[in-house]
C-alpha cells in the first residue's frame, strides 16, 4: 500500500477507523486528580452547575539501548505569574527536535514489519518516513513528572483559568459557533457551556494547540519514554498512538507531519489523542472528514461524543457539583477513596458526616470530591456522575472543576451582554 512520504510524492492512503494523557482517555497524556488534604470545613451556599443554568535516554543512549544511569496567592498574581513562565518556557522549548534515523533503531524497524503486517503500509516506505522524524528532548523532559514543591492550590489553579481574556474569548468562540453549540446540546444532551468550558481550557478556543509535530513526539516517547516506574506502560501507549497517528493519516489523507500538537501527541481545539479522534471523533459539520483543527463544529460534537461514551448522563440536568461541609469526626475521609465515579447514596453522605449546602436529589449517586487550597481549608464537594466524566477527560478534580467554572463564566458573561 503506498504511503505519502513528504519529500517524495503521497503519504497514507485507505482507511481504518480515537486523549489525555489527556494523556489519558479522552485524548490527553497522564493526567492525576489532586491528591487529598488535610480536613477541614468550607460552608458557603454554592453549586457549580453543568447546564446552561529520572535519568533519560540520550538520542544516542536510546540508539544504543543503554540507559545512563505558604500562602494563597491572589487569583491576579497567580495568572501573571503563570504566564510570565509560559512566555519563558515558549521561549525555551525546542520544537524541531534532531535527527537521529529512527529507522535504524531495532524497535522502530519492529514497529514497522508490524504496521506493514497488520495493516498494509508499504514497508519501504515507512522507513523512508522514519528517517525524516525527530528525536524531540524537549518532549522527554516535559513528559517527567513535576518534582516534589509546593501544596497543590485549587484558587492558584484556578485563577489560570477563570480570567478575562479566556472569559471573553469563550464568549466570541460561543456567539462564533452557537449553532453547532446548540446542536451538540440537542443530539447529546451535554449543555453547551460544558463544551465552551472544555474547549477554553484546552486550548483557549484554539489558540494554543500546540507546535510539534505528532509523528516526532509520539516515536520519541514510544521508544525512548524516560526511565520512570510506569515506563514500560507508558512506552506502549505512545507507541500505540504512534500507530494511531500513522492510520488516522491514512484515513483522512493527510501528510502525517502535517499534525501538530502538545508535546505528547495530542491534537486540535480539544486536544485528542490520535487514537481518541479514531473512535470519539464527529464529522459534524458533514464534510465527510473529522478534523478537530480546522472544524470547530467537528470539535464540538467530539467533546460532546467522548463525555457521553464516558458517563455523562443527558438526563441529570441538575449541579454537577455542590458544595459541602464535612463533621470534625472524620467518618468521611474514606469516601475520598471511592474513584472516580459516582457511588454515594445520599443518605450514605449523610450519615458520614457530609452536609451538602442544598439537598441532594435523591435517586441519584454522588462522590466526595476535595480542592485542597495550600495553606488555606480544603474545599469539599458532592459530585455527580456528569463532573466524573469531565475527568474521564482528564483524571484531575481541579480540571474538571476549572471546566465547569469557566464555561459558567462565559455563559454569565454573554447572558448579560445580551441583555
Amino acid at each position: 500500500m503506498k504511503l505519502f512520504v513528504p519529500a517524495l510524492a503521497a503519504f497514507l492512503l485507505a482507511a481504518t477507523p480515537i486523549s489525555q494523557a489527556s494523556a489519558a482517555d479522552g485524548g490527553q497524556a497522564a493526567k492525576t486528580r489532586p491528591a487529598k488534604a488535610s480536613q477541614s470545613a468550607k460552608g458557603g451556599k454554592s453549586a457549580r452547575k453543568a447546564t446552561p443554568a529520572n535519568t533519560v535516554k540520550t538520542a544516542k543512549a536510546a540508539k544504543a539501548g543503554k540507559d545512563k544511569s505558604a500562602k494563597p496567592v491572589k487569583k491576579a498574581v497567580a495568572a501573571a505569574a503563570v504566564a510570565a513562565t509560559a512566555v519563558t518556557a515558549a521561549k525555551t522549548i525546542d520544537y524541531d527536535g534532531e535527527q537521529v534515523n529512527f529507522a535504524e533503531w531495532q524497535a522502530v524497524r519492529d514497529f514497522a514489519d508490524e504496521m506493514a503486517a497488520r495493516h498494509g503500509f508499504a514497508r519501504a516506505e515507512l522507513d523512508t518516513l522514519m528517517r525524516q522524524v525527530r528525536f524531540v528532548e524537549s518532549a522527554v523532559q516535559l513528559v517527567k513528572p513535576a518534582p516534589p514543591g509546593k501544596p497543590k492550590n485549587w484558587q492558584a489553579y484556578s485563577a489560570r483559568f477563570i480570567e478575562p481574556i479566556r472569559i471573553n474569548a469563550g464568549v466570541r468562540f460561543w456567539n462564533e459557533n452557537a449553532e453547532a453549540l446548540q446542536r451538540a446540546e440537542a443530539t447529546y444532551g451535554v449543555p453547551a457551556e460544558i463544551l465552551v468550558g472544555i474547549i477554553g481550557v484546552e486550548t483557549v478556543y484554539g489558540r494554543d494547540t500546540g507546535r510539534f509535530r505528532v509523528l516526532d513526539t509520539l516515536t520519541t516517547l514510544a521508544f525512548a519514554y524516560p526511565e520512570a516506574p510506569n515506563q514500560a506502560a507508558r512506552a506502549a501507549f505512545f507507541r500505540s498512538e504512534l500507530e494511531n497517528a500513522l492510520l488516522l493519516a491514512r484515513h483522512e489523507n493527510i501528510d502525517p507531519f502535517s499534525l501538530l500538537g502538545s508535546f505528547a501527541g495530542a491534537v486540535g481545539l480539544p486536544q485528542f489523542m490520535p487514537g481518541n479522534i479514531l473512535k470519539y471523533g464527529v464529522d459534524f459539520d458533514g464534510d465527510g472528514h473529522v478534523d478537530l483543527r480546522g472544524s470547530t463544529s467537528d470539535a464540538i460534537g467530539s467533546v460532546a461524543n467522548f463525555l457521553v461514551q464516558h458517563g455523562w448522563n443527558p438526563r441529570d440536568t441538575g449541579p454537577a457539583v455542590i458544595q459541602a461541609s464535612v463533621s470534625p469526626s472524620r467518618a468521611w475521609e474514606p469516601l475520598l477513596e471511592r474513584g472516580l465515579s459516582a457511588t454515594l447514596r445520599p443518605d450514605e453522605l449523610t450519615a458520614a458526616g457530609v452536609t451538602p449546602d442544598i439537598p441532594l436529589p435523591e435517586g441519584r449517586l454522588y462522590g466526595l470530591v476535595d480542592l485542597q487550597n495550600g495553606a488555606e481549608p480544603t474545599e469539599y464537594w458532592a459530585a455527580s456522575d456528569n463532573f466524573f466524566a469531565i475527568t474521564k477527560y482528564n483524571r484531575s478534580y481541579f480540571y474538571a472543576m476549572s471546566v465547569i467554572d469557566l464555561g459558567r463564566a462565559v455563559r454569565e458573561t454573554r447572558d448579560n451582554a445580551l441583555l
